[in-house]
């Protein structure tokens, strides 16, 4: 990767990605709300945002934003706890906000190589892996968030042959994000998480765009 467009890098997550990749040499365009007023959930801004990008082009687009506790409402028990006001604003930040990323940011995006889409996801999204159920709001928005990828890599492949599309799970990371739930759940920090996560990036081909992997590079069903 030679220049990365950032998505949400004012997260735990986000942040180290922009330090890890810095070190690599590479450049790295970093937006987000609360540094640039980037709001994702809005068409508009997404819209301004990648006008005023260009004429640059970007060789990976890596969306690291994301939200688990939003306006107060916390994961879901159970359903008697579900709020179609929890649920909404889960979809927003965590499924419409990078589908627009992912509508607006193909013009910058170079076709004449290899090129990288990635959304960090989570495992919970994953309905074959789900055992445990509960956390509805987060889980549902996850899941679809997985299918937007899905579908955008098999349209992407028509215009970007050579392009990466998948969305990554970096396993638990301890982030104000997770602090409330990390329990006894093994986790690492943001720096070997992002480390990880790189890694996972720089062996991918083509061949295996639009698909889930976790922070090893091991599939993740659907």
């Amino acid at each position: 990767m030679e220049n990365v467009l950032l998505i949400g890098h004012s997260g735990g997550i986000g942040s180290a990605l922009q330090s890890a990749l810095w070190n690599r040499g590479t450049s790295v365009t970093a937006l987000s709300r609360s540094t640039d007023g980037r709001d994702i959930t809005s068409e508009d801004s997404v819209i301004d945002a990648c006008a005023a990008l260009e004429p640059q082009s970007f060789d990976a687009v890596i969306i690291a934003s994301g939200a688990l506790d939003i306006n107060g409402a916390q994961p879901e028990k159970s359903l008697s706890q579900l709020t179609p006001e929890a649920m909404i604003d889960q979809f927003k930040v965590n499924t419409i906000g990078p589908a627009l990323v992912l509508k607006h940011t193909r013009r910058v995006l170079v076709k004449d190589r290899r090129s990288l889409v990635v959304a960090l996801s989570a495992r919970v999204g994953s309905i074959g892996d789900n055992r445990l159920g509960g956390w509805y709001s987060y889980r549902s928005a996850k899941a679809a968030l997985n299918q937007i990828i899905r579908s955008s890599a098999i349209e992407l492949a028509r215009t970007h042959p050579q392009a990466v599309c998948i969305a990554l799970h970096p396993g638990t990371v301890r982030t104000n994000f997770t602090r409330k739930y990390l329990g006894r759940h093994p986790a690492v920090d943001p720096q070997k998480a992002a480390a990880n996560l790189l890694q996972v990036l720089g062996g991918l081909t083509a061949g295996d765009s639009g698909q889930f992997f976790d922070w090893s590079g091991k599939n993740i069903p659907w």
